[in-house]
Protein backbone atom coordinates (compact mmCIF):
# COMPACT_ATOMS: atom_id res chain seq x y z
CA UNK A 1 0.00 0.00 0.00
CA UNK A 2 1.11 3.50 -0.59
CA UNK A 3 2.40 5.53 2.03
CA UNK A 4 0.99 9.00 2.74
CA UNK A 5 3.25 12.15 3.77
CA UNK A 6 2.05 15.13 4.23
CA UNK A 7 4.24 17.93 5.22
CA UNK A 8 3.54 21.13 6.38
CA UNK A 9 5.88 24.12 5.39
CA UNK A 10 5.26 28.08 4.96
CA UNK A 11 6.56 28.60 2.04
CA UNK A 12 6.57 26.40 -1.01
CA UNK A 13 7.27 26.46 -4.97
CA UNK A 14 6.66 29.57 -6.96
CA UNK A 15 8.09 31.19 -4.20
CA UNK A 16 11.57 31.14 -4.07
CA UNK A 17 14.56 29.98 -1.89
CA UNK A 18 17.05 27.64 -1.09
CA UNK A 19 14.33 25.31 1.41
CA UNK A 20 11.46 25.95 -0.79
CA UNK A 21 13.52 24.39 -4.18
CA UNK A 22 15.01 21.68 -1.84
CA UNK A 23 11.50 20.46 -0.53
CA UNK A 24 9.94 19.92 -3.51
CA UNK A 25 13.07 18.25 -5.68
CA UNK A 26 13.00 15.77 -2.65
CA UNK A 27 9.10 15.27 -3.00
CA UNK A 28 8.90 14.97 -6.37
CA UNK A 29 11.43 12.03 -6.09
CA UNK A 30 9.69 10.67 -3.33
CA UNK A 31 6.71 10.36 -5.43
CA UNK A 32 8.82 8.46 -8.00
CA UNK A 33 9.64 6.32 -4.83
CA UNK A 34 6.30 5.17 -4.27
CA UNK A 35 5.02 8.07 -1.74
CA UNK A 36 1.45 9.90 -2.23
CA UNK A 37 3.27 13.47 -0.63
CA UNK A 38 1.02 16.18 0.55
CA UNK A 39 2.41 19.89 0.80
CA UNK A 40 0.40 21.70 3.11
CA UNK A 41 1.53 25.79 3.35
CA UNK A 42 0.09 29.39 3.28
CA UNK A 43 -1.70 30.96 0.27
CA UNK A 44 -0.26 33.70 -1.34
CA UNK A 45 -1.88 36.20 -3.50
CA UNK A 46 -2.42 34.82 -6.97
CA UNK A 47 -1.72 31.12 -6.48
CA UNK A 48 -4.58 28.08 -6.55
CA UNK A 49 -5.53 26.54 -3.73
CA UNK A 50 -4.95 23.24 -4.92
CA UNK A 51 -2.45 22.23 -7.78
CA UNK A 52 0.03 19.02 -8.54
CA UNK A 53 3.15 20.11 -8.74
CA UNK A 54 5.30 17.07 -10.75
CA UNK A 55 3.07 14.22 -8.80
CA UNK A 56 3.41 16.10 -5.53
CA UNK A 57 -0.55 17.39 -4.46
CA UNK A 58 0.01 20.92 -2.86
CA UNK A 59 -2.39 22.56 -0.56
CA UNK A 60 -2.20 26.30 0.09
CA UNK A 61 -4.33 27.17 2.92
CA UNK A 62 -5.96 30.60 3.61
CA UNK A 63 -4.15 33.34 6.24
CA UNK A 64 -5.57 36.26 7.25
CA UNK A 65 -4.44 39.56 9.07
CA UNK A 66 -1.51 40.50 11.27
CA UNK A 67 1.42 37.31 11.97
CA UNK A 68 -0.20 36.19 15.11
CA UNK A 69 -3.89 35.68 13.25
CA UNK A 70 -1.73 34.51 9.94
CA UNK A 71 -0.07 31.89 12.01
CA UNK A 72 -3.53 30.97 14.13
CA UNK A 73 -5.24 30.55 10.19
CA UNK A 74 -2.76 29.04 8.85
CA UNK A 75 -2.62 26.44 11.82
CA UNK A 76 -6.87 26.13 12.01
CA UNK A 77 -6.86 25.46 8.10
CA UNK A 78 -3.99 22.57 7.86
CA UNK A 79 -5.14 20.89 10.79
CA UNK A 80 -8.84 20.62 8.54
CA UNK A 81 -6.85 19.33 5.04
CA UNK A 82 -4.70 17.14 7.36
CA UNK A 83 -7.45 15.49 8.89
CA UNK A 84 -9.16 15.12 5.59
CA UNK A 85 -5.48 13.29 3.93
CA UNK A 86 -5.09 11.06 7.37
CA UNK A 87 -1.38 10.43 6.66
CA UNK A 88 0.78 7.91 7.83
CA UNK A 89 3.33 10.27 8.72
CA UNK A 90 3.69 14.13 9.11
CA UNK A 91 7.16 15.94 8.64
CA UNK A 92 7.26 19.51 10.16
CA UNK A 93 9.58 22.18 8.55
CA UNK A 94 11.23 24.68 10.50
CA UNK A 95 10.04 24.76 14.37
CA UNK A 96 7.66 27.52 14.23
CA UNK A 97 3.92 27.26 12.94
CA UNK A 98 4.61 24.46 10.89
CA UNK A 99 5.68 22.38 13.73
CA UNK A 100 3.06 23.04 16.30
CA UNK A 101 0.84 22.16 13.20
CA UNK A 102 1.99 19.00 13.46
CA UNK A 103 2.49 18.72 17.46
CA UNK A 104 -1.29 19.85 17.28
CA UNK A 105 -1.54 16.92 14.70
CA UNK A 106 -0.09 14.14 16.51
CA UNK A 107 -1.84 14.99 19.42
CA UNK A 108 -5.12 14.70 17.80
CA UNK A 109 -4.42 11.76 15.72
CA UNK A 110 -1.15 9.95 16.94
CA UNK A 111 0.79 10.24 13.62
CA UNK A 112 4.62 10.05 13.37
CA UNK A 113 6.02 12.93 13.82
CA UNK A 114 9.48 14.50 12.03
CA UNK A 115 11.04 17.64 12.41
CA UNK A 116 13.85 19.72 10.13
CA UNK A 117 14.93 23.18 11.32
CA UNK A 118 16.07 25.06 8.55
CA UNK A 119 19.02 27.16 10.06
CA UNK A 120 21.24 27.11 12.87
CA UNK A 121 23.21 29.97 14.81
CA UNK A 122 21.92 33.16 16.58
CA UNK A 123 18.92 33.26 13.75
CA UNK A 124 18.19 30.16 13.57
CA UNK A 125 15.01 27.84 14.56
CA UNK A 126 16.58 26.59 17.75
CA UNK A 127 17.79 29.60 19.34
CA UNK A 128 15.04 31.95 17.36
CA UNK A 129 12.19 29.60 18.68
CA UNK A 130 13.81 29.77 22.20
CA UNK A 131 13.33 34.00 22.28
CA UNK A 132 9.71 33.79 22.03
CA UNK A 133 6.96 33.79 24.15
CA UNK A 134 6.74 30.14 25.65
CA UNK A 135 9.86 29.15 23.61
CA UNK A 136 11.20 27.10 26.26
CA UNK A 137 7.88 25.22 26.55
CA UNK A 138 7.60 24.87 23.01
CA UNK A 139 10.82 23.44 22.59
CA UNK A 140 9.84 20.90 25.11
CA UNK A 141 7.09 19.23 23.19
CA UNK A 142 9.01 19.19 20.02
CA UNK A 143 11.83 17.54 21.60
CA UNK A 144 9.70 15.12 22.97
CA UNK A 145 7.27 14.21 20.71
CA UNK A 146 9.27 14.17 17.57
CA UNK A 147 10.15 10.36 16.44
CA UNK A 148 12.91 12.05 14.52
CA UNK A 149 15.00 15.42 13.87
CA UNK A 150 16.46 15.91 10.17
CA UNK A 151 19.78 17.65 10.89
CA UNK A 152 20.86 19.26 7.87
CA UNK A 153 24.02 20.31 9.74
CA UNK A 154 26.07 19.51 12.96
CA UNK A 155 25.53 22.72 14.14
CA UNK A 156 21.88 22.36 14.20
CA UNK A 157 22.32 18.48 15.58
CA UNK A 158 24.22 20.07 18.42
CA UNK A 159 21.57 22.85 19.25
CA UNK A 160 18.65 20.28 19.29
CA UNK A 161 20.98 18.19 21.19
CA UNK A 162 21.17 20.85 23.64
CA UNK A 163 17.76 21.54 23.92
CA UNK A 164 16.69 18.17 25.23
CA UNK A 165 16.66 16.10 21.94
CA UNK A 166 17.51 12.93 22.62
CA UNK A 167 21.03 11.67 19.85
CA UNK A 168 18.85 8.58 18.87
CA UNK A 169 16.59 10.70 17.52
CA UNK A 170 18.73 13.12 15.42
CA UNK A 171 19.67 11.66 11.91
CA UNK A 172 22.26 13.61 9.90
CA UNK A 173 20.45 14.11 6.20
CA UNK A 174 21.91 17.22 4.26
CA UNK A 175 20.45 18.76 1.05
CA UNK A 176 21.11 17.52 -2.07
CA UNK A 177 21.72 18.38 -5.63
CA UNK A 178 20.23 17.63 -8.88
CA UNK A 179 24.17 16.57 -10.25
CA UNK A 180 22.69 15.83 -13.80
CA UNK A 181 21.41 19.44 -14.15
CA UNK A 182 24.37 21.43 -12.56
CA UNK A 183 26.95 20.06 -14.11
CA UNK A 184 30.52 21.67 -15.75
CA UNK A 185 30.99 22.43 -19.08
CA UNK A 186 33.76 22.19 -21.31
CA UNK A 187 34.92 25.21 -22.85
CA UNK A 188 33.28 25.63 -26.38
CA UNK A 189 30.35 25.35 -23.97
CA UNK A 190 30.91 27.60 -21.42
CA UNK A 191 31.80 30.24 -24.18
CA UNK A 192 28.48 29.56 -25.99
CA UNK A 193 26.70 30.23 -22.78
CA UNK A 194 28.60 33.76 -22.25
CA UNK A 195 27.91 34.59 -25.72
CA UNK A 196 24.21 33.90 -24.93
CA UNK A 197 24.03 35.61 -21.33
CA UNK A 198 26.08 38.70 -22.89
CA UNK A 199 29.17 38.30 -21.04
CA UNK A 200 32.37 39.42 -22.61
CA UNK A 201 34.57 36.27 -22.92
CA UNK A 202 37.32 37.94 -21.40
CA UNK A 203 35.20 39.06 -18.00
CA UNK A 204 35.88 37.44 -14.54
CA UNK A 205 32.20 36.89 -13.82
CA UNK A 206 31.58 36.32 -10.33
CA UNK A 207 28.22 35.20 -9.26
CA UNK A 208 25.92 35.11 -5.78
CA UNK A 209 22.87 32.93 -6.48
CA UNK A 210 19.87 33.40 -3.26
CA UNK A 211 17.51 35.74 -1.35
CA UNK A 212 18.57 39.43 -1.33
CA UNK A 213 17.91 39.33 2.72
CA UNK A 214 20.04 40.81 5.57
CA UNK A 215 21.25 37.86 6.52
CA UNK A 216 22.86 36.87 3.04
CA UNK A 217 25.46 40.22 3.29
CA UNK A 218 25.34 41.12 -0.39
CA UNK A 219 25.90 44.69 0.50
CA UNK A 220 29.27 43.63 1.35
CA UNK A 221 29.43 42.17 -2.15
CA UNK A 222 28.30 44.89 -3.58
CA UNK A 223 30.07 47.83 -1.29
CA UNK A 224 33.72 45.68 -1.92
CA UNK A 225 33.12 45.41 -5.48
CA UNK A 226 34.16 48.94 -7.16
CA UNK A 227 37.71 48.20 -4.85
CA UNK A 228 37.53 44.52 -6.78
CA UNK A 229 37.08 46.46 -9.90
CA UNK A 230 40.36 49.15 -9.33
CA UNK A 231 41.83 45.23 -9.51
CA UNK A 232 40.46 43.60 -12.23
CA UNK A 233 38.72 45.70 -14.60
CA UNK A 234 37.20 42.99 -16.04
CA UNK A 235 35.29 41.77 -13.22
CA UNK A 236 31.77 41.58 -12.93
CA UNK A 237 29.21 41.13 -10.08
CA UNK A 238 25.79 38.93 -11.23
CA UNK A 239 23.16 38.73 -8.66
CA UNK A 240 20.44 36.03 -9.46
CA UNK A 241 17.28 36.38 -6.30
CA UNK A 242 14.73 38.35 -5.58
CA UNK A 243 14.35 39.92 -1.81
CA UNK A 244 13.24 42.91 0.81
CA UNK A 245 16.89 44.35 0.28
CA UNK A 246 17.05 44.27 -3.68
CA UNK A 247 15.70 48.29 -4.08
CA UNK A 248 18.41 48.92 -1.39
CA UNK A 249 21.28 46.76 -3.14
CA UNK A 250 20.64 48.45 -6.66
CA UNK A 251 20.62 51.57 -5.48
CA UNK A 252 24.03 51.08 -3.81
CA UNK A 253 25.60 49.10 -7.11
CA UNK A 254 28.34 50.70 -9.14
CA UNK A 255 29.53 49.65 -12.36
CA UNK A 256 29.05 46.12 -13.83
CA UNK A 257 26.82 44.36 -11.22
CA UNK A 258 23.94 43.12 -12.82
CA UNK A 259 20.71 42.00 -10.78
CA UNK A 260 19.12 39.69 -13.01
CA UNK A 261 15.93 38.78 -10.29
CA UNK A 262 14.58 35.35 -10.71
CA UNK A 263 15.98 33.48 -13.70
CA UNK A 264 14.84 29.87 -14.32
CA UNK A 265 18.63 29.59 -15.81
CA UNK A 266 20.29 29.20 -12.57
CA UNK A 267 22.40 26.56 -14.43
CA UNK A 268 23.96 28.47 -17.30
CA UNK A 269 24.76 31.47 -15.22
CA UNK A 270 26.79 29.03 -12.52
CA UNK A 271 28.24 26.95 -15.72
CA UNK A 272 29.32 30.58 -17.19
CA UNK A 273 31.22 31.72 -13.86
CA UNK A 274 34.31 32.28 -12.74
CA UNK A 275 33.89 32.12 -8.99
CA UNK A 276 30.29 31.64 -7.22
CA UNK A 277 30.09 33.72 -3.54
CA UNK A 278 28.21 33.40 -0.79
CA UNK A 279 29.22 35.79 2.49
CA UNK A 280 25.81 34.39 5.10
CA UNK A 281 26.03 35.43 8.20
CA UNK A 282 24.05 32.70 8.88
CA UNK A 283 22.62 28.83 6.73
CA UNK A 284 21.31 25.48 7.06
CA UNK A 285 23.40 23.74 4.06
CA UNK A 286 22.99 26.38 1.00
CA UNK A 287 21.40 24.78 -2.27
CA UNK A 288 23.14 27.65 -4.14
CA UNK A 289 26.20 26.26 -2.81
CA UNK A 290 25.62 22.98 -3.96
CA UNK A 291 24.61 24.03 -7.28
CA UNK A 292 27.85 26.04 -7.97
CA UNK A 293 30.01 23.09 -6.60
CA UNK A 294 28.27 20.76 -8.28
CA UNK A 295 28.57 22.78 -11.38
CA UNK A 296 32.54 22.44 -10.65
CA UNK A 297 32.85 26.25 -9.92
CA UNK A 298 35.21 27.49 -6.97
CA UNK A 299 33.10 28.86 -4.42
CA UNK A 300 33.81 31.67 -1.40
CA UNK A 301 31.84 31.19 1.47
CA UNK A 302 31.97 32.10 5.07
CA UNK A 303 32.05 29.38 7.95
CA UNK A 304 28.34 29.21 9.02
CA UNK A 305 26.04 26.73 8.85
CA UNK A 306 27.03 23.18 7.11
CA UNK A 307 30.13 25.03 5.24
CA UNK A 308 32.59 24.02 7.12
CA UNK A 309 31.44 20.15 6.56
CA UNK A 310 31.25 20.53 2.94
CA UNK A 311 34.22 22.19 2.15
CA UNK A 312 37.77 22.29 3.13
CA UNK A 313 39.57 25.61 2.97
CA UNK A 314 42.20 25.81 0.26
CA UNK A 315 40.68 21.94 -1.43
CA UNK A 316 37.06 22.43 -2.18
CA UNK A 317 36.58 25.45 -1.81
CA UNK A 318 37.51 29.46 0.01
CA UNK A 319 36.21 30.03 3.82
CA UNK A 320 36.01 33.20 5.43
CA UNK A 321 35.04 34.78 8.98
CA UNK A 322 31.38 35.59 8.63
CA UNK A 323 30.63 39.86 9.10
CA UNK A 324 34.34 40.44 8.05
CA UNK A 325 34.14 43.01 4.70
CA UNK A 326 37.78 43.02 4.71
CA UNK A 327 37.98 39.34 4.68
CA UNK A 328 35.57 39.11 1.73
CA UNK A 329 37.31 41.76 -0.03
CA UNK A 330 41.13 40.26 0.01
CA UNK A 331 39.23 36.71 -0.84
CA UNK A 332 37.68 38.06 -3.47
CA UNK A 333 40.87 39.70 -4.78
CA UNK A 334 43.07 36.38 -4.22
CA UNK A 335 40.44 34.18 -5.96
CA UNK A 336 40.13 36.25 -8.88
CA UNK A 337 43.90 36.45 -9.26
CA UNK A 338 44.61 33.11 -9.42
CA UNK A 339 42.58 31.09 -12.34
CA UNK A 340 44.36 27.76 -11.88
CA UNK A 341 43.75 27.77 -7.87
CA UNK A 342 39.78 28.37 -8.91
CA UNK A 343 40.21 25.52 -11.64
CA UNK A 344 41.28 22.89 -8.81
CA UNK A 345 38.94 24.16 -6.45
CA UNK A 346 36.09 24.03 -8.92
CA UNK A 347 37.00 20.30 -9.97
CA UNK A 348 37.52 18.92 -6.49
CA UNK A 349 33.90 20.68 -5.15
CA UNK A 350 32.50 18.77 -8.25
CA UNK A 351 33.88 15.46 -7.02
CA UNK A 352 32.57 16.00 -3.12
CA UNK A 353 29.20 16.80 -4.29
CA UNK A 354 28.72 13.21 -6.45
CA UNK A 355 30.27 11.49 -3.56
CA UNK A 356 28.39 12.90 -1.03
CA UNK A 357 25.64 15.37 -2.06
CA UNK A 358 24.07 14.26 -5.27
CA UNK A 359 19.67 14.30 -5.00
CA UNK A 360 18.98 10.84 -5.58
CA UNK A 361 21.40 9.51 -2.48
CA UNK A 362 19.92 12.00 0.07
CA UNK A 363 16.57 11.64 -0.42
CA UNK A 364 16.87 7.33 -0.64
CA UNK A 365 18.28 7.84 2.91
CA UNK A 366 15.03 10.14 3.95
CA UNK A 367 13.28 7.82 2.39
CA UNK A 368 14.67 4.80 4.60
CA UNK A 369 13.81 6.38 7.65
CA UNK A 370 10.46 7.22 6.79
CA UNK A 371 10.28 3.44 6.09
CA UNK A 372 12.09 2.70 9.37
CA UNK A 373 9.36 4.66 11.41
CA UNK A 374 6.26 3.29 9.55
CA UNK A 375 7.95 -0.23 10.45
CA UNK A 376 8.13 0.70 13.91
CA UNK A 377 4.58 1.50 13.76
CA UNK A 378 3.71 -1.87 12.70
CA UNK A 379 5.19 -3.48 14.94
Amino acid sequence: MQPTLAVTIQRYLPLLGGMERQTHAQASRLVRLGFDVHIITRRHAGLPAFEHMDGVSVHRVPIFGPKATASLSYTFHALRVLGRIQPDILHAHELFSAATIGLLAKRLWGWPLLFTPHRGGSIGDVQRLQQKFLGARRMAAIASQGERFICISREIADELQSAGVPPKRLVHIPNGVNIARFYPRPPEARAALRRHLGVPADALMVVFSGRLAAEKRVNFLVDAWPRVRRAHPKASLHILGEGDQQEALQSAAGEEVFFHGYVQNVDEFLAAADLFVLPSIAEGISGAMLEAMSTGLAVLLTRVGAAPEVVSHGETGWLIPPDDRPALEAALLHLLGDDALRARLGKAARRRVETSYALDVVVEELADVYREILAERRL
